[in-house]
């Protein structure tokens, strides 16, 4: 009687998550995701700015060079992922970002007196991307995320090495994330941030893309 009661329980448990999963797949269409995003540069823009201070109580012989006139191209990306089941999706994305300066000359009275404009670098990662998405509507989804990949940096400056290009390992870490959904079409808000560095000593990234926002399709 015992285990006739048993095999019944366990038969309507698999009958109840068999309704379930269904329901859950009942609004995705399409498995497969292709979209396009911005992320904050706030790290960049923390590590390299403008002079706090120029020294303008030396004589005038005397000179020294600044970085200013700092600009920051934020991160643009792109990522595309496959739906395996309701809860897990596996992709990949390619992010790019940059900052570019002047290095200014000034004397002792912080006078200009030459400009070497163009000195940049840039940061390319490209990463295979995972999502776990665990609360499923039609309209809303929310999940976490998280990529494992390469950063490509080069730019104007040099390495240790005398190299213009140098590369390192990349972690993105979406700790949260919502979809509004109409259709095939929707937009992302992430929470995270994005991590990349040779070793120890050099890094290129830290927490960068704290706040991702994306448009996207499915299809």
């Amino acid at each position: 009687m015992r285990v006739t009661r048993l095999i019944v329980l366990l038969a309507l448990s698999c009958a109840v998550y068999s309704v379930q999963a269904e329901t859950k797949w009942d609004h995705i269409t399409y498995r497969n995701e292709l979209r396009i995003g911005w992320g904050d540069q706030l790290f960049e823009t923390l590590m390299w700015h403008n002079p706090t201070s120029i020294v303008k109580t030396m004589p005038t012989s005397y000179s020294q060079t600044y970085h200013e006139d700092y600009r920051y191209y934020q991160h643009l990306w792109l990522e595309y992922q496959w739906r395996f089941t309701h809860w897990f999706s596996l992709g990949a994305m390619v992010d790019g970002s940059g900052v570019q300066w002047d290095d200014v000359t000034r004397n002792g009275k912080g006078e200009e007196i030459a400009r070497d404009p163009g000195h940049h670098f840039f940061n390319i990662v490209v990463m295979p991307t995972m999502r776990f998405t665990y609360f499923h509507h039609p309209n809303v989804n929310l999940y976490s995320g998280l990529g494992i990949g390469v950063d490509i940096n080069s730019g104007t400056e040099t390495n240790t090495k005398g190299q213009y290009t140098d590369f390192g390992a990349a972690v993105d870490v979406t700790v949260f994330g919502v979809s509004a959904n109409y259709d095939r079409w929707f937009m992302t808000v992430d929470f995270g941030g994005m991590t990349a560095f040779k070793n120890s000593q050099v890094i290129y990234l830290a927490l960068s893309r704290m706040i991702n926002v994306s448009i996207g399709a499915r299809f």
